[in-house]
């Protein structure tokens, strides 16, 4: 039997198995009761690692604006497996993509307009599109296209 407290707690946003997991846990069940809450949850489809991966996914991009390398390092954090994060990941459009990465670092340059130095001006918009999760080589594209 599915604990209610749980129950709301999955059914409030999706969550992955280790976050459940762990709530569990604060909630005072032992390791046998977390598993067969885990199952049930599991099997009834309350609880999916693939749908938390593309929700994760679609909301940090769309939201925070962030990378594939930021996303599947967080997603990894979470202890999500690798098909489901190419699920997620498969779900940022690749043209979509490219328009916020330069949306950003057009943003980043014209915040930078008063450094004077190109070569301080590209070290700070290469380490913000790293910091945001882009990839090394897009962002370097970028770099030698538009400064």
């Amino acid at each position: 039997m599915i604990q209610p407290a749980i129950l709301h707690y999955c059914k409030y946003q999706e969550r992955c198995h280790s976050e459940v997991r762990n709530k569990l846990y604060e909630l005072g069940y032992n390791t046998s009761d977390v598993e067969q809450q885990l199952t049930e949850l599991i099997e009834k489809g309350i609880l999916s690692e693939e749908r938390f991966a593309i929700a994760f996914s679609r909301g940090r991009w769309r939201m925070k604006q962030w990378g594939r390398v930021k996303i599947k390092q967080q997603l990894k954090l979470r202890k999500i497996s690798d098909y489901c994060i190419k699920k997620g990941l498969a779900e940022i459009d690749g043209i979509e993509y490219e328009k916020v990465m330069d949306k950003l670092a057009s943003k980043k340059v014209a915040e930078l307009k008063s450094e004077k130095n190109i070569f301080i001006r590209k070290a700070k918009v290469y380490r913000y599109l790293i910091q945001k999760g882009y990839e090394q080589d897009i962002v370097r594209e970028w770099l030698d296209a538009k400064l």
